[in-house]
């Protein structure tokens, strides 16, 4: 007898509000149709939700930590899943973790602190914070670390674009929190802490530009195309074999009332 493998399609997307932009994110279920969805930046208490909409879309099994205003994480998915516990970075009950068992597979979704303006600890307490809490991710996945083991995916805002050309210019953005040497070390060493594949660079060759991140400040964001690869999709080295497809969606930065991010998507067969 011979097994068929089913395709397992994930997407990632910071919606900068999930209660304005609800019926956004429902258009992009109903085109796009991802069995798993995993949102960033909800800014939404779990209280206040838009289950509802989720749950008529056929997006029935929800995993949702978030707060009033700021930060905020979800996963929706129109298969079942086992919700798992999340993980306190940096001692804050903050909202910027949350994760499930799909198809036997552990999916971890991350909203990493963006880091304020100044890249020196010294003088700022974000960027410190988003330092400190990679190191957690490094040692947390690390082999001394107590993360889930097995067939693993990362996805998430995780706001570095570590490679030359993640950005629209290396050179200007050097000195920019979000492309400065000391944070593309700190996410390398969280991506090699479990050999993690980065999936947009398993396709999209080094050389080639791959935004997923425009600035609202760009009137014509898309001409100007300033932009930078913020959001990840990583996966564990057991599951490359079965890496099947990624989108990066740009065309749904351009939508009415968008997120500054375009969702991201990886197929796999399991």
């Amino acid at each position: 007898m011979t097994s068929t493998q089913s395709p397992l399609r994930v997407a990632t997307w910071n919606i900068n509000s999930v209660r304005l932009r609800e019926e956004t994110v429902l258009r992009f279920l109903r085109g796009h149709g991802p069995d798993v969805l995993c949102l960033q930046e909800t800014k939404s208490p779990d209280s206040a939700f838009p289950h509802d909409g989720f749950e008529a879309a056929g997006y029935v099994h929800r995993h949702v930590r978030g707060e009033k205003g700021y930060n905020g994480v979800a996963i929706l998915s129109r298969i079942p899943f086992e919700p798992l516990d999340h993980r306190l970075f940096c001692g804050r009950e903050d909202c910027r973790h949350v994760a499930a068992r799909v198809n036997g597979i552990t999916v971890h979704n991350f909203y990493v602190p963006a880091g304020g303006d100044v890249p020196d600890r010294e003088k700022n307490d974000k960027f410190g914070h988003k330092l400190d809490f990679l190191a957690e991710m490094r040692d947390w996945f690390g082999p001394d670390g107590d993360a889930p083991s097995g067939p693993s995916i990362l996805v998430g805002d995780l706001n570095i674009a570590p490679h030359e050309h993640d950005v629209w210019s290396h050179k200007q953005l050097l000195k920019v929190v979000s492309h400065t040497p000391v944070e593309v070390d700190a996410l390398e060493a969280v991506r090699a802490s479990r050999n993690w594949i980065d999936v947009a660079r398993h396709y999209i060759p080094p050389e080639e530009k791959a935004y997923s991140w425009w600035s609202y400040r760009s009137k014509d964001w898309s001409g100007a195309d300033k932009g930078r690869r913020l959001d990840h999709i990583w996966v564990t080295p057991d599951l490359r074999d079965g890496l099947t497809g990624y989108d990066m969606l740009r065309d749904v930065r351009g939508w009415e009332k968008p997120s500054d991010h375009a969702p991201v998507a990886v197929e796999l067969s399991v």
